[in-house]
């Protein structure tokens, strides 16, 4: 599998001890306070010499095609997607080094360890994933998913579960009843998930028209939560 991702130019800027330190600080975090207990964490450019690592995974990854029921019929899941376990060798050391990472600040919050880790690749402006929460973080109170974004931006959208279709677009907000979150999510972009936004809240990665390059999703979870 080939990528059509162009590296970008702050990448190829840094120098050898920038490339050496990747992560960045999570301690100054933009925490945003959602309705009904949900909150987000944003860190933008956590994961720098983001380049390297997303080709290496586009190529380390055995990604795999799935087809899945929905709407009374079985149908293709439009992104490539693989998932490793609590036990399993993750296909990158920076990957075990950003789980390890997240896994230290966070850990406190729910009680439990950051430990699978779940990859989508979106292969182009047609892949994406509908308005959902994850199946088994609505049945607890309160969970963590952190999520890595690696590739082309790709728009993440967030509402409250009774919103439904309609709401108010905006890109930052603190997310009353009634209005649609958009978050442009870049190279090397960390979003957090927590609190009880998969319970309260829905997300999703819309399907666009305009020509769009790969991008690749890094999900950090508890034992249980997919």
């Amino acid at each position: 599998m080939t990528s059509a991702f162009q590296g970008s130019l702050f990448d190829a800027e840094l120098d050898e001890g920038q490339r050496a330190g990747q992560l960045g600080s999570l301690d100054g975090s933009a925490r945003i306070q959602l309705s009904h207990g949900a909150w987000l964490d944003v860190v933008p450019g956590w994961l720098a010499s983001a380049d390297d690592l997303f080709e290496r995974l586009v190529s380390a990854v055995p990604w795999r095609a799935e087809r899945r029921w929905m709407y009374d019929q079985v149908v293709a899941v439009p992104r490539l997607l693989c998932h490793y376990g609590a036990d399993d060798p993750l296909p990158d050391p920076a990957l075990a080094e950003a789980r390890g990472a997240l896994d230290e600040h966070y850990r406190h919050e729910i009680g439990e360890s950051l430990c699978t880790t779940g990859l989508c690749l979106y292969r182009d402006g047609r892949d994406s994933v509908a308005w959902h929460g994850d199946t088994s973080g609505r049945r607890v109170k309160e969970t963590i998913v952190a999520i890595l974004s690696l590739g082309t931006p790709r728009a993440l959208m967030l509402r409250p579960k009774r919103a439904g279709q309609s709401g108010r677009s905006q890109r930052d907000a603190r997310g009353q009843d009634g209005q649609t979150l958009r978050y442009l999510v870049g190279h090397g972009d960390l979003l957090v998930m927590g609190g009880t936004c998969q319970r309260t809240w829905e997300h999703s990665v819309p399907k666009t028209a305009k020509p769009t390059g790969p991008r690749i999703s890094v999900q950090f979870r508890p034992e249980g939560i997919r």
